[in-house]
């Protein structure tokens, strides 16, 4: 089961970023091209009957999986950023972080109005970064059709944070 491979690579580090916090570091992962490949095919086939037409992935481990996939499914990849790092004329969104505050952005010509964009990251941890993500895909008159992420900490509970721009929320891993 594919769940299981990746619980097997994925190393926790304890006090990453800061003390009491235990990063899942997906690197590991990424020295296995036959496992990023099953994690892709698997992406895709959770997807598949969603009509996506472009994949929007978050800074920077969302681009990892997020540029793979829409490879794979033939589609436009998208980039949000952090503040200050995206070259073209951007619109921005601000959310609070457990320990501050911080601002992400999108080019304003990153898609065409109306089109399905699914939101990939890494890991759904307290939704923070994911809800402001779909707040500038939502600005910019993109349709959430759906988010994808390696991991999930359910344990958060940040799935419900998610459900009022699209129910389509696949994990590959779950924590609980």
């Amino acid at each position: 089961m594919l769940e299981e491979k990746l619980k097997e690579v994925i190393r926790d580090i304890p006090d990453f970023p800061q003390p009491g916090i235990v990063f899942k570091d997906i690197t590991p992962i990424l020295k296995d091209q036959t496992l990023c490949k099953e994690v892709v095919f698997e992406f895709a086939r959770r997807l598949e009957g969603l009509e996506i037409d472009v994949v929007a992935g978050i800074e920077s481990r969302g681009f990892l999986f997020g540029m793979m996939l829409a490879n794979h499914l033939n589609i436009p990849f998208v980039p949000i950023r952090k503040q200050g790092k995206l070259p073209y004329k951007t619109i921005s969104e601000s959310y609070k972080l457990e320990y501050g505050q911080a601002t992400i952005e999108i080019h304003e010509d990153a898609f065409e109005e109306g089109q399905n964009i699914l939101i990939h990251d890494d890991l759904l941890a307290t939704g923070g970064t994911v809800v402001a993500a779909s707040k500038l895909i939502e600005k910019l008159g993109g349709n959430i059709v759906g988010y994808s992420f390696v991991i999930s900490l359910d344990f958060l509970q940040s799935h419900g944070r998610l459900t009022r721009f699209s129910d389509q929320v696949v994990s590959l891993v779950h924590y609980s």
